[in-house]
């Protein structure tokens, strides 16, 4: 593999992290525009991300087989394909007005993801040095970050649109406030149906380009079921890693738009532009963590801005007007370099096991199902968003835990005993 072809790869690969960063940060438009349309409770909410990660637990396992059997290539065309698929279906799911249609196409469209997530992420750590993995992989997901500026901004501007206030609504007829509601919420039309169409001519691209090929050959092929991979304690402390993260990671940009207006008393639409900001805070702590890697140790600086976010989430529990909207904004940047290093670290040593490894890191996941769920009982149980970040704060302590200890590589006595027969 020449280091040109390695270069063209890691390109292609790169623009894979800004499409599926741009769909996830959609999502925190889509929760308050769809809890305003279908009048839905906190919880009910969520439902989102419970069907976007959901998506993940299932396919992540199959997206390893795909990669495994039938290479990086292969696998990146299905995501594409499935994405672009979910992005379509939107248009019927707005014009039917059913919230469990909206939550289907989400979920087809996650579908996709998790298999270019499950693809994508081990495929560039081996494009390149092992030594700078985890270094190569904030780089790429930067634009992952670039992704999480704009989108919150061009969801606001193209979605989020009210035709009516709420006093306006509240004197119409039920009929008439459902016609209402039902052409606000059409609003998704014209921006899933641009997105699908641009997966769609990017899949066929990478149809006809041709990507070094980096699997692993058949002697060194991982034996045995995929969960037996996890006897790689660094995988398994990887995967509760993520899971936490992810979590975390919903609960503080999903949720974002619903907290900034309580905290701060601003309106959603508001709301949704200093989402971008959160997403410009995503950015440039991808950049500085890339940069820091270069004099600290990932799982180092990992640990520290663990901590750093354990102490920001519990200011973001009783702050109140702007100074709760920077604390969030300040926590974005310190989750920037969570999500690739804990991968990079998680499949770090696994050799022939790092596809399986991937899927099983990717499946974790489902944490943003599952976790913002707990955010969105205590909210309601207290009748105020701002006590949810609990939540984040004990998923952040997990992780900080990972940075310092569970991110370690060991060897089994069997494998050293392997390598010293060579």
């Amino acid at each position: 593999m020449t280091q040109s072809k390695n270069t063209f790869a890691i390109i292609l690969l790169t623009s894979l992290f800004f499409l599926w960063g741009f769909a996830h940060n959609l999502d925190p438009i889509l929760i308050p525009h769809l809890k305003r349309s279908f009048t839905l409770s906190n919880v009910q909410a969520t439902l989102v991300d419970t069907a976007v990660y959901a998506a993940y637990f299932l396919m992540a396992i199959p997206a390893g087989m795909i990669m495994k059997r039938f290479g990086y290539k292969t696998g990146i065309i299905t995501g594409l394909l499935l994405f672009s698929v979910g992005s379509f279906l939107f248009i019927p799911a707005a014009n039917t007005q059913l919230y469990s249609f909206f939550l289907v196409a989400l979920f087809i469209i996650a579908c996709g993801l998790a298999i270019l997530e499950t693809v994508a992420n081990p495929y560039m750590t081996v494009l390149g040095d092992s030594t700078h993995a985890e270094q190569r992989l904030n780089f790429a997901q930067s634009f992952n970050g670039f992704a999480t500026m704009i989108a919150p901004f061009v969801g606001t501007e193209l979605i989020l649109i009210q035709s009516h206030s709420d006093s306006q609504l509240a004197t119409m007829t039920e009929a008439a406030r459902k016609a209402a509601l039902a052409a606000e919420a059409s609003s998704v039309k014209i921006p899933y149906l641009v997105l699908g169409t641009v997966l769609l001519l990017i899949a066929i691209a990478f149809s006809f380009t041709k990507l070094p090929d980096v699997q692993s050959n058949e002697a060194e092929a991982s034996k045995g079921s995929i969960f037996k991979t996890l006897r790689h304690p660094q995988l398994a402390w990887g995967v509760v890693a993520q899971f936490f993260y992810v979590g975390a990671q919903t609960c503080v940009l999903s949720l974002f738009v619903l907290y900034a207006p309580h905290a701060a008393g601003i309106t959603e639409k508001s709301a949704g532009h200093f989402a971008s900001l959160c997403g410009l805070a995503f950015l440039i702590g991808r950049f500085v963590g890339t940069f820091l890697m270069k004099y600290f140790k990932s799982n180092s600086l990992l640990a520290v801005y663990a901590v750093i976010n354990v102490f920001l989430s519990i200011v973001a529990v009783y702050a109140h007007g702007y100074v709760a909207i920077y604390t969030v904004i300040a926590i974005a940047f310190f989750m920037s370099i969570m999500f690739p290093t804990i991968f990079a670290l998680g499949i770090k040593g696994l050799g022939a096991d790092r596809e399986f490894g991937s899927s099983l890191i990717i499946m974790s996941i489902v944490g943003g199902a599952i976790i913002p769920r707990f955010y969105g009982y205590i909210s309601d149980a207290y009748n105020n968003i701002q006590m949810g970040y609990y939540v984040p704060a004990v998923c952040f302590a997990v992780i900080a835990f990972f940075g310092w200890r569970g991110h370690r590589v060991k060897v089994s006595k069997t494998e050293m005993l392997q390598h010293a027969e060579f």
